[in-house]
C-alpha cells in the first residue's frame, strides 16, 4: 500500500483509480498526473516501483492543492460568502440549496430530516 499526501491508496487497484482516493483528485486529474510522471495508467499500485511512487508524490505535492489545504480553502470561501451576506452566503447560513433548486418538495439533503409542523385548529363558534 502506497502512502501519498497522508492517504493510503489501495495497492490492488489501477493507478488511475487509486489516486482518486485522495481528496481533490478525480479521474481526469489522476490521468494527467500519471501522464506527466510517465507511469502507465493501467499498472496496479502494487506494481509501481519506489521511484514511480516518489515521482507521483512529488508531482502531486508540487502541482496541486489537495486534502487539508483544499478543504480549508473551501471552508474559507464559504465563510467569506457568509460574511459578505450575498445570496449564496445566506443560503449557506440557513442550510438551504444554493443553486436554484426547488425547496417545496425535495431538498432533504440540505434541509435535513423532516420537521413536522402541527396544523392549526379551526376556531370554534
Amino acid at each position: 500500500m502506497a502512502r501519498i499526501a497522508g492517504v493510503d491508496i489501495p495497492s490492488n487497484k489501477r493507478g488511475e483509480i487509486a489516486l482518486t482516493y485522495i481528496y481533490g483528485i478525480g479521474r481526469s486529474r489522476a490521468q494527467e498526473i500519471l501522464q506527466n510522471v510517465g507511469v502507465d495508467a493501467n499498472l496496479k499500485v502494487s506494481e509501481w516501483t519506489d521511484e514511480q511512487i516518489k515521482a507521483v508524490r512529488d508531482n502531486i505535492s508540487d502541482t496541486y492543492k489537495i486534502e487539508g489545504e483544499l478543504r480549508s480553502e473551501i471552508q474559507l470561501n464559504i465563510k467569506r460568502l457568509m460574511d459578505i451576506g450575498c445570496y449564496r452566503g445566506i443560503r449557506h447560513r440557513i442550510g438551504l440549496p444554493l443553486r436554484g433548486q426547488s425547496t417545496k418538495n425535495n431538498a432533504r439533503t440540505r434541509k435535513g430530516k423532516k420537521k413536522t409542523v402541527a396544523n392549526k385548529k379551526k376556531a370554534t363558534k
